[in-house]
């Protein structure tokens, strides 16, 4: 027994750390804000799409003119036989120009491509916020429930001591036998195992939470308010999710990026025309002479090329970038119906759970008038010790039944948002600012920058 007391006193512990004083609570709501702003996953998605978007100005500057300043110096000596030693050198300073006048819409596909691309990583932006946002959901309840069960299985392990007490009196009375305190003390045994699961998961949970929340879970409440934001029948949540799933929406930009790839692909075919030019100054100077001079050059001139055989390279770049374009089509196919059967699986877990949580309530109360009216049958010598193990076990269970299905019900309420790609912080009414790469974009797609930088300095 004290054994089982130093246990308790451990377990209690671990219980008041998600149970402290009612004013550090924490909402849903709170843990929510607290992920969105500082989970590492969003932040990665997030810096994704600006890495992603650097693809636009690579891409543009294939129809932009290259501007580069060149110079050299060198020096020259020579001792001829009978004559006067000579050196000589020279400096030379230029600016090269060059630019693609046509390459048969090439980089105006890859242009649409490298868009196309970041829209895939922005819409991979919204989906990550979804999925850590679900987690958070997830965790949030699981220590709830885990909460729970602790102190309903440790209800469950003073019931079955007091048990095993009133055996070993009536055994002493003469009114019991060693089976009733053999059985009792099995069950308290075994009530001993499922508190420590209990204690085990719990802890587990609270791992999961600090990881996606941030920090240690605080006082935690079942309650949230979702207003309107639940679908109201599963033909809406289906068609919510296939106008506005950040998965589906990314997968229909990977065509559009596929399709432009394809583009340019079969564009590397045709001629490319490019203009060259230079202006160069030269200042040389000679020992023999004494002097120095000075000139300066211009050239300029049409580049025309066109592919005739390139050892396959091209034809297979082609093939290549056709079979991706198919491939993306077969994927937006399978993000669909990965987005419709995870509506229709929620959407399922929901109405089921409302419908187990009504059963749940009905059997505990059941259950506990059977384990108050066995008592009493078993004190008056109408009922077995095990007749009493046996109804605490079925109101624990019922109990425990109860206690998993809130935690699922609403779990599946938060996983149809997801499904329906309604799970955001402007949804969910967030006090955060919302992630966003549109200013980046923006700034990436003024390709002249460079050069006002220049002029800035």
């Amino acid at each position: 027994m004290r054994f089982l007391g130093a246990m308790r006193a451990g377990a209690l512990a671990v219980v008041l750390s998600v149970l402290p004083a009612t004013v550090h609570a924490e909402s849903l709501k709170a843990a929510l804000e607290s992920a969105y702003q500082n989970n590492p996953d969003i932040m990665s998605a997030l810096l994704n799409v600006k890495a992603t978007a650097e693809n636009i100005a690579l891409a543009k500057s294939g129809k932009l003119p290259s501007l580069g300043l060149s110079s050299s110096i060198g020096g020259s000596w020579s001792a001829p036989q009978g004559g006067d030693f000579n050196t000589a050198g020279s400096f030379t300073t230029g600016i090269n120009y060059s630019q693609t006048l046509f390459d048969n819409y090439k980089t105006d596909a890859e242009i649409e491509q490298a868009r196309a691309g970041t829209e895939v990583a922005k819409y991979a932006l919204r989906n990550a916020e979804q999925n850590v946002l679900l987690s958070v959901v997830q965790a949030y309840y699981a220590v709830i429930r885990d909460t729970q069960l602790v102190q309903l299985r440790s209800d469950n392990m003073a019931f079955f001591d007091a048990q095993v007490s009133s055996a070993d009196d009536r055994l002493r009375l003469g009114e019991g036998t060693k089976i009733d305190v053999s059985q009792a003390k099995a069950r308290q045994a075994a009530a001993v195992a499922l508190y420590r699961s209990a204690i085990a998961s719990l802890q587990t949970s609270q791992a999961s939470y600090e990881r996606w929340v941030g920090h240690k879970p605080k006082n935690l409440s079942s309650d949230f308010n979702f207003g309107k934001a639940l679908p109201t029948s599963i033909d809406g949540a289906i068609a919510t999710a296939q106008e506005r799933h950040p998965a589906l929406l990314s997968a229909r930009a990977a065509i559009r990026a596929a399709q432009a790839g394809s583009d340019a692909a079969s564009a590397s075919f045709g001629p490319t025309l490019s203009l060259i030019g230079a202006i160069d100054a030269t200042t040389s100077y000679s020992s023999i002479t004494s002097t120095t001079s000075s000139s300066l050059g211009g050239s300029a001139k049409l580049s025309l090329s066109i592919p005739i055989y390139s050892g396959g390279a091209l034809s297979a770049s082609l093939r290549k970038a056709n079979i991706q374009q198919i491939q993306s089509e077969v994927d937006a196919l399978s993000a669909r119906d990965q987005i419709k059967e995870a509506v229709i699986s929620a959407w399922s877990t929901l109405q089921n759970a409302s419908s187990q949580i009504e059963s749940a309530q009905s059997a505990v109360a059941s259950n506990q008038l059977v384990v108050d009216g066995t008592i009493q049958e078993r004190d008056v010598g109408q009922k077995t010790t095990l007749d009493v193990l046996n109804a605490q076990a079925d109101l624990t269970s019922s109990r425990e039944n109860l206690i998993t299905a809130r935690s699922t019900k609403m779990i599946a309420a938060f996983s149809l948002l997801s499904a329906s790609g309604k799970l955001s912080p402007e949804v969910l009414g967030l006090r955060v600012a919302v992630h966003s790469a549109d200013g980046y974009i923006a700034n990436v797609e003024d390709v002249w920058a460079e050069l006002r930088a220049l002029s800035d300095d």
